[in-house]
């Protein structure tokens, strides 16, 4: 691990700024991501921020019927709070489904925003990444592809976004709260907080240099059952092969998106149309334009069936 500067902040504001201020800051809370990948000097921070002393770990109820989520709830809160679980049942299951306890305790609603890939070329540093270092290559195109994209991808990146958590938000039509470092703030929707890779796949989101996630907000509730399936190599502790999100009406019109998958939690809203007909077209909207690898060729049909149980679950 190489030396850096550590400091708290003690407003979003001044976090962000001090962000701005030194060319390859980092803010710190859970760590459970940051950490690992600093031990492995593929992040290497100058300073730390520590923002764990803001007071962002509040959920509370918004003027709109929604909920505001802190960035600083712990996973392990969030998944357990009696109005996510109620209202936003697909959330609570999704946060569930992920990592291990443990690390659900430590984990924030920001840094889950804000994981990184989980590609195993990005995290050997003796293989080519463009996402590590850009203008290096990708190692996973043309070699070990099962767990990465098959939507979404370019020349540069194959690389996917491993969040559970990000993929209810993206159901849920979430907005994400910022300060920038003049002290501004901003809003930015779930759809446009993460980025595709195209000739930039180190860029992961749409952030600015040093602005700070400050909360989390979901719109009021929709009506319908909610459901996370998630398909994965072992029952609990890995990253999806395939995962899907969905509300579903009794109607059989819904929501739904899907991980594992892309660069990004992926949802086509025209796709959700064909639902009410089964998983079949839905899928056929969702994966339309997919470029998979020989490994992962198995995830065009593993999205369908996957879909299908969700459906059939709800139709029972």
């Amino acid at each position: 691990m190489r030396p850096f500067s550590y400091t708290r902040a003690a407003t979003p504001a001044e976090a962000a700024a001090a962000a701005a201020r030194t060319q390859g800051a980092k803010f710190i809370a859970g760590g459970t991501n940051l950490l690992d990948l600093m031990k492995l000097e593929i992040e290497t921070p100058a300073q730390l921020i520590d923002v764990n002393g803001l007071g962002l770990d509040a959920i509370e109820k918004t003027d709109k019927g929604g909920l505001r989520i802190g960035a600083l709830v712990r996973n392990t809160d969030l998944a357990a709070d009696k109005r996510v679980r109620r209202d936003y049942g697909v959330l609570s299951r999704a946060l569930l489904a992920g990592a291990s306890g443990q690390l659900r305790n430590k984990a924030t609603t920001a840094g889950n925003l804000l994981q990184r890939t989980r590609c195993p070329y990005f995290y050997d540093t003796n293989q080519a990444c463009n996402k590590r270092k850009p203008g290096s290559g990708c190692a996973a195109i043309g070699g070990f592809s099962r767990q990465l994209g098959v939507v979404g991808m370019s020349d540069a990146c194959i690389a996917t976004n491993p969040s559970d958590m990000n993929v209810a938000l993206r159901l849920l039509d979430a907005n994400v709260e910022t300060v920038r470092p003049d002290g501004s703030a901003r809003l930015i929707a779930i759809a446009d907080f993460h980025r595709l890779p195209g000739n930039t796949p180190q860029l992961d989101t749409n952030l600015e240099a040093g602005e700070l996630i400050t909360a989390v907000t979901l719109p009021k509730p929709i009506g319908g059952e909610h459901f996370y399936h998630k398909v994965r190599d072992r029952a609990s502790y890995a990253f999806a092969l395939v995962s899907v999100a969905a509300v579903i009406r009794r109607d059989g019109s819904g929501r739904v998106a899907v991980g594992g998958i892309g660069p990004k939690p992926w949802r086509v809203e025209a796709a959700e149309a064909e639902l009410p007909r089964g998983a079949k077209p839905v899928a056929a909207g969702l994966l339309a334009g997919a470029k998979p690898t020989q490994d992962n060729r198995f995830k065009l049909s593993l999205t369908e069936r996957t879909l299908g149980a969700v459906l059939a679950q709800a139709r029972s």
